[in-house]
């Protein structure tokens, strides 16, 4: 590169955690890239996996916002291609637009490659479904209120009160704040709830079903208090009711551009 010429940075979403997760375009990123800066030890593995021998990789979980965007800028005027990678996408709980503000003052290029957030993984991980015919079609991504307040109208009673799928992200430490939430929501206490630690980890992925009444004892007792995503769901469970509401879209009865419904 020239002394005219500026590298772009990519935002890259390294998954929930197992490094096959990574999207293609992530890992061909990856292979290219002069310079990774990546989140931690949550995605270590990915960073060094893929990265091309003599690529400049820096760990940022000692680094404030301000030295990873000088960071950033600086690979970007000796490199062509550099990655911020992050756990998840880059577009949920991650600092994408305040890294990309700097990035944008001066002159650099940025794009994003959305990466597989840890709420599908879990669900995947045990067997569910976040969304059923006539039970709930809508899926609620938030988190409890800790040392970052949440926006007025968001805390988790009020969003509870849809009775909808409910993903709840960094929060496990904060067990007693969901239970309270769901309670004063209205939620009864034989709610099933799910808790995945780790989804997707290889050999450190832990499933743990309960109830509102129990899952809390449940956590406790198989020592997750850390990097675990909560669920309350109306769904969950759903793999042995004894009946459910058939989806339209396959039933033979319905029609669409594809298939006229039979008899």
């Amino acid at each position: 590169m020239t002394s005219e010429t500026l590298g772009k940075v990519w935002f890259v979403g390294a998954g929930p955690g197992d490094p096959e997760l990574v999207t293609v375009k992530g890992q061909k990123l990856l292979a290219q890239a002069g310079a990774i800066l990546f989140a931690g030890s949550l995605v270590d593995r990915a960073a060094t996996l893929y990265a091309p021998p003599g690529c400049v990789i820096r760990d940022s979980k000692d680094m404030t916002l301000e030295e990873m965007t000088a960071w950033l800028v600086d690979q970007a005027r000796t490199h062509a291609t550099v990655v911020r990678l992050q756990t998840g996408d880059p577009g949920l709980y991650g600092a994408l637009i305040e890294m990309a503000r700097p990035l944008t003052v001066e002159g650099i290029e940025w794009a994003v490659v959305p990466g597989v957030s840890s709420a599908m993984a879990s669900m995947a991980a045990a067997g569910e479904s976040m969304t059923l015919p006539e039970v709930t079609q809508t899926v609620i991504l938030t988190r409890v209120e800790g040392r970052t307040p949440m926006p007025e109208g968001e805390d988790l009673a009020s969003l509870a009160a849809h009775r909808t799928t409910i993903c709840i992200f960094l929060s496990i430490t904060l067990m007693y704040k969901v239970e309270a939430a769901l309670r004063a929501a209205g939620w009864p206490e034989e709610s099933p709830m799910l808790v995945v630690h780790k989804a997707s980890w290889p050999g450190e992925e832990k499933i743990i079903r309960g109830t509102l009444a129990t899952i809390k004892g449940l956590c406790r007792e198989a020592g997750v208090a850390s990097q675990a995503m909560i669920v309350a769901s109306p769904t969950l469970g759903a793999l042995h009711w004894e009946t459910l509401v058939r989806s339209k879209l396959y039933d033979p009865t319905f029609t669409h551009r594809f298939r006229k419904a039979s008899a």
